[in-house]
């Protein structure tokens, strides 16, 4: 059975634009109360990527907290990752689903009520739903939906939801209050932190 919870989201940034190394970053917002990690990487190189990774899974497996990795099913595979993370422009999510198994947590990213519409829910267990505020930590990310446009279309969702874009600790508490949220996602509000674990505790 898939045990996770989307509370408090971290989504790794590149190591340039983190003020510590991914694992330390890691280690201090896990302090801090994350309660899942996606590790995200533009770079294409796999192994580079699988030596990076690795020390990160090992740390969250120590701690009970689940590693999922976006979009890279190969990677994920390879590090034997409790999931994987898609967006609307990745593999199909019944392939993926064939290709992880049955047992491990799938994520799909998620911007409009179009999107919203053709999710499979038997076959992913949560939604990131975004940008809520405008963001720079993705290029070309769709329209920003604002606090009342994630609300309107999370209390759509039949899944749990987990916002993302833009968010630091006051945002996150405007989108909390809606009480549509299963969790809030972030990338630069923690890895960009000069003190990752209490920006964690902010966040939380």
């Amino acid at each position: 059975m898939k045990k996770f919870n989307l509370h408090l989201y971290l989504v790794t940034d590149e190591p340039s634009k983190c003020r510590y190394s991914l694992l330390e970053t890691v280690r201090k917002a896990a302090d801090g109360g994350v309660t899942i990690v996606q590790y995200r990487s533009t770079n294409p190189d796999a192994g580079t990527c699988y030596r990076e990774a690795l020390p990160i899974r090992d740390f969250l497996a120590s701690r009970g907290i689940p590693f999922i990795v976006n979009n890279r099913i190969d990677l994920a595979l390879a590090l034997e990752a409790d999931g994987v993370h898609i967006g609307q422009r990745d593999l199909p999510v019944p392939s993926v689903r064939a290709m992880i198994g049955p047992d491990k947590i799938l994520g799909l990213s998620v911007s409009n009520e179009n999107q919203l519409r053709t999710v499979d829910a038997a076959l992913v267990d949560y939604l990131g739903m975004g940008p809520v505020f405008p963001t720079i930590s993705k290029l070309n990310a769709p329209p920003v939906l604002g606090v009342e446009g994630f609300a309107t279309l999370a209390s759509q969702s039949p899944l749990p939801v987990v916002a993302i874009g833009g968010l630091d600790a006051e945002r996150a508490r405007q989108v909390r209050a809606t009480g549509t949220a299963s969790g809030i996602a972030v990338v630069s509000a923690i890895c960009g932190a000069e003190n990752p674990e209490a920006a964690a505790r902010a966040l939380a």
